[in-house]
């Protein structure tokens, strides 16, 4: 007889659909609690380790075949709010319920708006004046909340002056952001494909909409290459640039994600 990999609890292979991998490690984190963990008795001798599915789908107030398609992998719908019953009922912690959430591409309804709850760590946006070359933070939005005197010099038209802070609109409203950018067609479609990649969890934000809009009705390039629904990952690497003072000079990019605060950036150019 040949056995489902999630009944005998060998591994998948690594080409495992995200509904399989779901189920998988629903299974693994219910196989690790005890039921008296959860104020069960422990009853007659179990044939698997930890919880039943019908134990788990009763914490859950959930159906036990429902539960049981969730964990065969199977292509069910599973909403937000059932994760997160599970998730509790599971007794995951902080880093697995996020993880749960990731595996069923679902936005967790106990994540808070960081952006309407908190500001940018103040160590956060004091960390660019130590850096020794161009350095500066991003909000959700793309719009610059710190930056230091190397980029300030760096971004003329952008971060020097009194001029509007956003990235985006810096590169696609502002002449500056042509003259100062080599390959402006190329780094312009790639920043709004990442611009998209990077907004989806809050692409109806009201100050995200807002911008997007803004920038389709001012930018004829801006909406192209935003109705083309390119996706890219924001990727580092090599920047050049046409300085009015310096000349050409190029940089490698590196961008880093505070933990807990994934909306914003902290983007430092290394002279190459």
């Amino acid at each position: 007889m040949t056995l489902d990999p999630a009944e005998s609890g060998s591994a998948r292979p690594l080409d495992a659909t995200p509904a399989q991998a779901l189920g998988d490690f629903i299974r693994a984190h219910r196989e690790r609690l005890s039921p008296q963990a959860v104020g069960l008795p422990p009853g007659p001798r179990r044939r698997t380790p930890g919880l039943r599915r019908e134990e788990v789908a009763q914490l859950c107030g959930v159906s036990p075949t429902w539960y049981t398609w969730i964990e065969q992998g199977r292509s069910v719908s599973a909403s937000a709010d059932a994760l997160a019953r599970i998730a509790v009922a599971l007794q995951l912690s902080r880093a697995e319920r996020a993880y749960l959430f990731e595996l069923a591409a679902q936005r967790d309804p106990a994540e808070p708006d960081v952006a309407a709850t908190a500001d940018a760590p103040a160590t956060l946006l004091q960390t660019v004046q130590l850096v020794d070359a161009p350095a500066y933070v991003l909000d959700r939005q793309w719009t610059a909340l710190a930056w230091n005197t190397h980029a300030t010099d760096l971004f003329t038209g952008w971060l020097d002056g009194a001029h509007d802070r956003n990235l985006l609109r810096f590169t696609f409203t502002e002449p500056s952001g042509r003259d100062l950018i080599v390959d402006w067609e190329t780094r312009a479609r790639r920043l709004a494909a990442e611009f998209r990649a990077d907004s989806i969890r809050h692409l109806n934000d009201a100050p995200t909409r807002a911008l997007i809009d803004a920038l389709t009705a001012a930018s004829d390039d801006f909406a192209r290459f935003w109705g083309s629904q390119d996706v890219f990952e924001r990727e580092g690497g090599r920047r050049e640039f046409n300085h009015p003072r310096h000349g050409r000079i190029a940089y490698d990019q590196i961008t880093f994600k505070p933990a807990h605060r994934e909306d914003l950036k902290l983007v430092v150019l290394v002279r190459l």
